[in-house]
């Protein structure tokens, strides 16, 4: 059921081992990654790692009960990132039927220290230990000294979030803001609105600037003529389980094979992107930086380097000369909600 992929520290001596250990989680609707780490040897270097297929498994505590049979380390606390909204210690995942409770996973793990964070609340938790080889920087200008913090992470969705100081670190804070409304910058983006609202009751950011919305930034090219689809292309997507990657791909090889229409997507993207992480760096005045996750930024790179991202992030009047002297940064990390939830854990533990 599980995947082969695990890693340990053969070395040590789980039973001798009195330091304080972490059991940590990040728990999506594909696949589920636990790890155990130590106050000793810190958040990059886990005793203990193994992957799950999560659709594998009837719920998260028959996947903890695997992993603490396999790897019998004497836990002391849990935190586990979720992808959904946690209230009163419980989430609901998206694309899975499973409802978390912590005081179910405390009755499982015998502990009384178990935390559920939003995923994008662990990854907002990661940025403040974040090394430079972990980010890639689109604007260079110097962060303000415990100023707020924005993080915007387009993947399969559109998650939101931020960090503010309290006096002795940052905390961080989950939002649903990829669920605002969506608001056009230009002509094209009228005509995407209009074409959204015929299929949607509502249309969001998370709709038009996710893995999801790429598909139909597509449709709306298409649909409304601006270019031929290429046969070829075609034919791919009519294989293809999940357009996105393909119409990524597309875009990406332009070099080699053009196609004008997969090309225009991604610029509309990166452009959609740009101009709401602007509009929440102005909502948050986060002047500690704006630091885009998820799994599609790093992947397009070369794209948010163009002058697309930049130019709709500054575009907001008389405002743009405030937000030049943001930095931004693209997370690199592989596994920066894991790695949230345990800087998180390590930290309050």
């Amino acid at each position: 059921m599980a995947t082969p992929e695990v890693a340990i520290d053969g070395n040590r001596n789980p039973a001798k081992d009195e330091c304080k250990m972490l059991l940590a989680g990040d728990i999506g609707g594909t696949k589920t990654q636990l790890a155990v780490f130590s106050q000793e040897k810190g958040p990059r270097e886990a005793l203990a790692e193994k992957q799950y297929a999560s659709s594998a498994y009837p719920n998260l505590e028959s996947i903890v009960q695997a992993f603490t049979a396999e790897f019998q380390f004497p836990v002391e606390r849990a935190v586990f990132g979720v992808a959904g909204p946690v209230v009163g210690g419980q989430a609901s995942i998206t694309n899975l039927p499973w409802l978390i409770r912590e005081t179910r996973l405390r009755e499982l793990l015998g502990i009384e220290n178990v935390t559920l964070l939003n995923d994008l609340q662990s990854i907002a938790y990661a940025v403040p230990y974040l090394s430079p080889q972990d980010l890639h920087t689109l604007n260079h200008a110097e962060p303000v000294t415990h100023g707020p913090i924005a993080v915007i992470a387009p993947g399969t969705g559109l998650g939101e979030a931020y960090l503010t100081w309290d006096g002795s670190r940052y905390q961080a804070f989950a939002s649903e803001g990829g669920h605002a409304d969506f608001g056009p910058t230009d002509a094209l983006e009228l005509g995407l609105l209009r074409y959204m609202l015929q299929r949607f009751d509502h249309v969001s950011y998370e709709k038009v600037c996710s893995g999801l919305g790429i598909a139909n930034l597509y449709g709306y090219l298409k649909d409304s003529g601006y270019a031929p689809e290429p046969p070829w292309l075609a034919a791919q997507l009519v294989e293809a389980d999940d357009p996105t990657p393909v119409v990524v791909n597309a875009a990406l090889r332009h070099l080699e094979q053009p196609c004008e229409l997969a090309v225009e997507t991604l610029r509309l993207f990166v452009s959609i992107l740009g101009a709401e992480a602007g509009n929440l760096a102005l909502k948050l005045m986060s002047t500690g930086g704006i630091y885009l996750g998820g799994g599609i930024p790093p992947r397009i790179l070369p794209w948010l380097e163009h002058t697309y991202f930049m130019q709709a992030f500054l575009n907001k009047g008389r405002f743009s000369t405030v937000l030049i002297r943001f930095p931004v940064h693209v997370i690199l990390h592989r596994n920066a909600a894991l790695y949230g939830a345990t800087c998180y854990g390590l930290d309050a533990g």
